[in-house]
């Protein structure tokens, strides 16, 4: 039997980090110059802490699985895109920017691991101060 509200819940997740995505990288282009992908490197780096964040804390919280669905797996998942940080980088090699494709490739994979990792520091400050 499909579990329907762990599927839901993983939906509408998804339709709400797909448009906050959507939103976020359109405003931050707006700021950006050149070729720069700045707005999914801005959500890529944002997803990645705020998923250690409340990944960490969804789990120390025993929230339930749905819960955690929809917001990791849904949210998360479809507000991060690997896919579209991988088109961006291959558009700026077919131009012949090298240079910022790679500064694009190390910074984000760099930062976005260590942005996980300072939001599961966080998380487990929040949870000590909360005793």
């Amino acid at each position: 039997m499909i579990p329907t509200k762990e599927i839901l819940a993983i939906m509408l997740g998804g339709a709400g980090g797909a448009t906050s995505r959507h939103l976020i990288n359109i405003y931050v282009q707006r700021f950006s110059c050149g070729t720069f992908p700045a707005g999914t490197m801005t959500v890529n780096l944002a997803g990645s802490f705020l998923i250690g964040l409340c990944g960490a804390l969804l789990e120390h919280y025993k929230v339930a699985a749905e819960y955690r669905l929809f917001l990791l797996t849904g949210f998360f998942g479809s507000f991060t895109t690997f896919s579209t940080f991988a088109r961006e980088k291959a558009e700026l090699l077919k131009m012949g920017d090298i240079k910022t494709a790679l500064i694009y490739l190390l910074s984000s994979n760099i930062l976005g691991v260590l942005l996980v990792f300072a939001g599961y520091l966080l998380a487990k400050q929040i949870i000590e101060m909360s005793g």
